[in-house]
């Protein structure tokens, strides 16, 4: 921060308070609107007076400062941390019977209602630079909240401490040659109305300007990150699909080994790994073809035209999901040439990128930014056809945890019989028996995310939850059953793409 708007010194904060007591002493608060990351405004009305007047106290640590807010302000929108949560309960209704400066130091306290019983909660705001912090004391000066908790350290005590006694900072308060009115430039526009307060204006857009100007910067700098992030992931998809797409391109070539294949079946005997064939494609050459030598020749040859089959019905989809892919490119792309420019407004484009899902909303919390999304969960989460859920284990580990602490006793549980893949929980009322038809869409889950994916025929487990157990030491994903039985299941394409077109996203199971 240049030295045009250095923090206020202990002598300045006094002649403010000097202006700003007469002005909103005897007021009651009406409402508290939280600033986060760093302050509040307390709105104050009086019985007769037809306006409200607005006390802002914020404990940013570029810009520390108390005043009346005479010029526009915009209200916080979204979600806030538990300090500010408290306050309005404190404060609203309390009137403003005292602002003192303990210590004659850079901190400012807000009492209320003298006369009440018990004491009304009170307001500190320590303003000194980087360390500010705001306080919420009960009647005896005892720290109810903190803006920020003090970290803990090893054989330190923090001075802060919630449920102690409020302790000023040690030494003297750092003195402040001259007077605020000769240090702070005259704003080059006066407020909307009455000039109530010289002193609390020139503070309001000194300061608060230059608040302003680093928060902008620091938000621009922060949104640049977090979409530059998505960037990097997005042109990685786009990547991946072209992969994907050009081994799509090869399903006429599985088609055609899968004819030679057919027309040599006789030839075939198990426990072979490859076969040369006269290639009717490529004008009679020689050609290799690969087998597993663990299958016999009919099951070979269903595995190659199976092959065909799924490349052949994955090259509309990976064209979609391309199309989307390049698409989403783009528009980081353009956010992060739009927040470059000298006129870009962060906030502007950060709601753009949340309301096009480029990138997660976020709340702001006193030091650190916290996503408001769901948690990630160990399980997606769809919908069989009687609306019941259907969750499916992520990985191996996830498995584990959807099985023996998401899951209850009475709910179905299915995995694919001589395979691995994910667990597959069918949620089922207590007392009540499945349907069959989410029975068989569990099934296809069960199937569709295993290796097995895209096979005709499978033989899918199924066990109670309370029949699947844990053995001690196993792997993760590794469970022992002691009963159950095996369904015989033969894939319906239009079941599975209703199933994965019903996903449920991050929201929680429903409950019994």
């Amino acid at each position: 921060m240049s030295p045009a708007v250095q923090p206020l010194g202990a002598a300045e904060l006094g002649e403010l308070l000097a202006e700003l007591r007469p002005l909103v002493l005897g007021w009651r608060v009406k409402e508290v609107a939280p600033e986060p990351p760093h302050g509040l405004m307390l709105v104050l009305e009086r019985d007769g007076e037809p306006h409200v007047r607005r006390l802002r106290l914020a404990a940013d640590p570029d810009a520390p400062r108390v005043h009346l807010v005479q010029g526009r302000s915009t209200r916080h929108q979204g979600s806030v941390g538990p300090f500010f949560a408290q306050l309005p309960k404190a404060f609203v209704g309390a009137t403003l019977a005292r602002i003192e400066q303990p210590k004659g130091d850079r901190i400012v306290l807000l009492a209320f209602g003298p006369d009440a019983t018990p004491p009304r909660a009170a307001l500190l705001g320590e303003l000194t630079g980087r360390h500010a912090n705001l306080a919420l004391l009960d009647g005896s000066e005892r720290v109810l909240a903190l803006l920020v908790e003090a970290p803990a350290k090893a054989g330190a005590t923090p001075r802060l401490v919630r449920g102690a006694p409020w302790q000023p900072p040690p030494g003297s308060p750092p003195k402040a040659a001259g007077r605020l009115v000769d240090r702070l430039p005259e704003p080059a526009e006066l407020p909307r109305g009455t000039l109530l307060a010289p002193l609390s204006w020139r503070v309001e857009c000194s300061l608060g300007g230059a608040a302003l100007a680093v928060d902008r910067e620091r938000a621009q700098r922060d949104l640049e990150k977090r979409l530059t992030r998505r960037l990097g992931k997005a042109r990685g998809l786009v990547q991946g699909l072209a992969a994907r797409e050009e081994a799509a391109q090869g399903a006429e070539r599985w088609q055609q080994d899968g004819e030679l294949l057919k027309a040599s079946l006789g030839s075939l005997i198990r426990g072979m790994k490859q076969i040369e064939v006269a290639d009717w494609f490529a004008g009679g050459e020689p050609r290799t073809i690969a087998l597993d030598p663990k299958l016999s020749p009919r099951e070979n040859l269903e595995r190659i035209f199976e092959r065909a089959k799924k490349l052949e019905r994955s090259k509309d989809a990976i064209a979609r999901e391309r199309e989307l892919a390049l698409a989403r490119v783009a528009a980081l792309e353009d956010c992060i040439a739009r927040l470059g420019s000298d006129d870009a407004d962060p906030a502007a484009i950060e709601r753009e990128a949340v309301e096009a899902g480029l990138v997660e909303a976020l709340g702001e919390v006193r030091g650190k930014k916290v996503q408001t999304k769901a948690p990630r969960l160990c399980y997606k989460r769809f919908a069989a056809t009687s609306g019941a859920d259907v969750l499916v284990g992520r990985s191996a580990k996830d498995n584990d945890e959807l099985t023996f602490r998401v899951a209850r006793g009475n709910d179905l549980w299915l995995h694919t019989a001589d395979s691995p893949g994910s667990h597959v929980v069918l949620r089922v009322e207590r007392g009540a028996e499945p349907h069959p038809e989410d029975l068989l869409d569990a099934a296809h889950l069960a199937l569709h995310f295993s290796p097995l994916a895209g096979a005709r025929r499978a033989s899918i487990h199924i066990a109670a939850r309370k029949l699947v157990h844990k053995p001690k030491g196993a792997p993760a994903g590794l469970v022992t059953l002691s009963g159950g039985r095996t369904l015989e299941i033969r894939l319906e394409p239009a079941r599975l793409e209703r199933l994965l077109g019903s996903d449920r996203g991050a929201a929680g199971p429903s409950q019994p």
